[in-house]
């Protein structure tokens, strides 16, 4: 049953199916580990490449051998990250109306001086990993919740960002959704100008700013009331994502 669960591919046409085949076949002569990996992780490399086998093989090798490196142990422990953790600036709580867990990111809530750039990279892998976890079958993305307000120029860090960026684009393919960005201070718009032009074309697609007058609207056309946060005029409490499941 294992074989059969990792070599399943649901909704794939033919020809995808055939250059997932290839891609494996590629993989595993490079490294045995790739074994481990089913079709869908194959199959998000390749979309993210286009479909272009070698693009994506060359990827998901950097990203195998990245995992390593990131998480020798397998996860990320919540003592590896206490300080960022201690500043509450991630929840996730409740699934949109496809399934995907929503994360939310009080963006104001991080500090930027005196920050660590290697737990600060661990803590976003820690995310992305809690994220992952809680998809039902059969669903291979997230959404994320940036919420802005009470943002300034002591939360500033474009440095941070871009890293967090990097990882999602890099070793989470076609893990995200949607981005909704609410409660948006005009002087951000200054810092997003340069952070715009590190998003590769698919993921720029997936950012959406919201105007505030149309928050609760906007989420609730993907978001059921009963799944969105009670802050955003939903249900749900927040839940810190270390207290998630």
């Amino acid at each position: 049953m294992e074989v059969e669960d990792k070599l399943a591919l649901p909704g794939s046409d033919p020809v995808e199916k055939r250059k997932v085949a290839s891609l494996r076949a590629l993989v595993e002569a490079e490294n045995p580990d790739a074994k481990e990996v089913d079709n869908m992780a194959l199959r998000r490399f390749l979309r993210a490449r286009d479909l272009d086998v070698e693009k994506a093989s060359a990827q998901f090798l950097k990203h195998l051998k990245w995992r390593k490196t990131m998480m020798p142990n397998g996860f990320i422990s919540e003592s590896e990250i206490s300080n960022e953790l201690a500043h509450k600036e991630l929840y996730k709580q409740g699934f949109d109306k496809q399934g995907r867990p929503i994360i939310v990111y009080l963006v104001a809530n991080h500090v930027s001086a005196g920050r660590q750039m290697d737990e600060l990279k661990r803590f976003a892998v820690y995310a992305l990993e809690k994220a992952c976890a809680s998809m039902p079958n059969g669903q291979e993305k997230f959404i994320i919740i940036s919420d802005l307000q009470g943002w300034g120029y002591s939360s500033c860090d474009v440095r941070g960002y871009l890293s967090a960026i990097d990882i999602l684009q890099s070793y989470y393919p076609e893990r995200l959704g949607k981005a909704f960005l609410i409660n948006v201070p005009y002087i951000f718009m200054k810092v997003w100008k340069v952070i715009y032009q590190f998003l590769d074309a698919k993921t720029k697609e997936k950012f959406i700013f919201v105007a505030n007058k149309e928050m609760r609207d906007t989420l609730l056309a993907d978001i059921d009331e009963s799944q969105l946060p009670e802050k955003y005029g939903g249900r749900l409490s927040l839940v810190p994502i270390e207290e998630s499941i």
